[in-house]
């Protein structure tokens, strides 16, 4: 099939590679000139996904990269895969999907599947897309959702072997989704409506935020106590039966977990239910890395006044050089708050704006791991005798004291 991806990023790219190495004809589609230009290079960001793979594909003309709305014209299928973020209220930002959906539909020339991975809340499909289409476009499309599953650096769980969850808007729509995902993944789920699926892509991380809301909340109550939350949810995990261990941290990171609860109350309030479960998690995640400043107050004698603090990774998720939503940000602007000289190193992140990552520093009054990449030496920090705190889930055991 001639298969078009629009966007280009962690879960376009994935979907664009998996597409071709199962033989179908891909067009990678992206507005960014530069990214598009680094990815025919065969530049790559997505773990697992090599430079070799990239160019092997294009060599091969089963993958080809493009900015212009021309090369996706004649597609049999096309799927969109474009950033939904929050607004600066932290609700649905549609800008991106809206966007893209609108050049699709003025530049196609067949009746064409659409199929919509970038996650929204439910009816996006039936309500947003297709009318757009029905406006802009001359030819009749079918269309179908399929919300994204990728994982970007879980070398366990692919784009293969996790399941899809797939519907579309007439039995025809679901028919040809089915044909497709079919053919680059092992297991694919029909649910009733595009609303059922758009909704289960909300819930699964709605159910992952509420739980890490939890265990934050909890590490709070085990602070107070003078206990070790994560021992003790440790030993609650030993139950064979009725828990799922999640643990405390500075945050939640990425671009599934923090926005799409927040997609789901939207829709909740815009239809008059209040989500007051998911309100709070959403408030308790975001509030974690202030409290966490406070602690790391109290830990170093009541004031950060003047202190070099030196953060070491700034991504949100180990070995992923991905900073949308980090916790590790906000925790940077608490911590200078409270008087804190604070510094970073990323060697996967590398700058932010203009601010640059530096070396590991062996002059600072306090290191503090957040995201240990396999490749930061600690060791350099572990030599110098620095007083370090590690508030990682993964990370080596050094034997500095762990805050959760």
């Amino acid at each position: 099939m001639k298969v078009s991806i629009i966007g280009q990023g962690y879960v376009g790219l994935t979907i664009s590679v998996g597409a071709a190495n199962a033989g179908h004809q891909v067009n990678g589609f992206d507005i960014d000139d530069r990214l598009i230009q680094n990815l025919t290079q065969g530049e790559t960001f997505v773990p697992g996904i090599l430079k070799s793979d990239l160019l092997e594909l294009q060599s091969s003309n089963k993958l080809k990269f493009s900015n212009e709305p021309g090369s996706f014209s004649n597609s049999e299928i096309i799927v969109i895969a474009v950033p939904t973020p929050l607004d600066s209220k932290r609700n649905p930002d549609l800008e991106m999907l809206l966007s893209a959906v609108s050049t699709v539909a003025k530049n196609i020339k067949s009746s064409t599947l659409i199929v919509n991975e970038s996650t929204s809340y439910p009816g996006t499909l039936r309500n947003l897309i297709k009318p757009i289409f029905d406006k802009n476009s001359d030819y009749s499309c079918e269309f179908a959702s399929a919300p994204e599953r990728v994982d970007p650096g879980n070398e366990k769980w692919n784009l293969e072997n996790t399941p899809r969850v797939i519907a579309g808007l007439t039995p025809e729509a679901t028919l040809k989704a089915r044909e497709f995902y079919s053919s680059f993944c092992k297991i694919v789920f029909e649910t009733s409506t595009p609303e059922i699926a758009e909704a289960s892509k909300l819930f699964e991380n709605t159910f992952r935020q509420v739980n890490i809301a939890l265990a934050n909340e909890f590490s709070e109550i085990a602070n107070g106590l003078g206990f070790s939350a994560s021992e003790a949810i440790q030993a609650a995990s030993t139950k064979p039966f009725g828990f799922i261990p999640f643990y405390p941290s500075i945050g939640v990171g990425g671009h599934c977990i923090p926005i799409d609860p927040s997609y789901l109350s939207y829709a909740a309030a815009v239809n008059g239910v209040e989500a007051s479960l998911i309100n709070l998690a959403n408030k308790t995640n975001l509030s974690a890395a202030n409290k966490i400043a406070e602690r790391i107050k109290e830990y170093m004698g009541g004031s950060l006044k003047g202190l070099k603090i030196q953060i070491a990774g700034v991504a949100y998720k180990t070995n992923v050089p991905d900073i949308r939503e980090s916790p590790a940000l906000i925790l940077i602007n608490e911590l200078e708050s409270l008087g804190a000289e604070v510094s970073w190193f990323d060697n996967l992140v590398g700058e932010i704006g203009s601010v640059k990552s530096i070396p590991l520093d062996q002059s600072i009054d306090l290191g503090i791991i957040v995201t240990p990449h396999d490749e930061i030496d600690f060791s350099i920090w572990l030599k110098a005798g620095i007083k370090v705190l590690d508030l990682s889930a993964n990370s080596r055991n050094y034997g500095w004291p762990k805050f959760f």
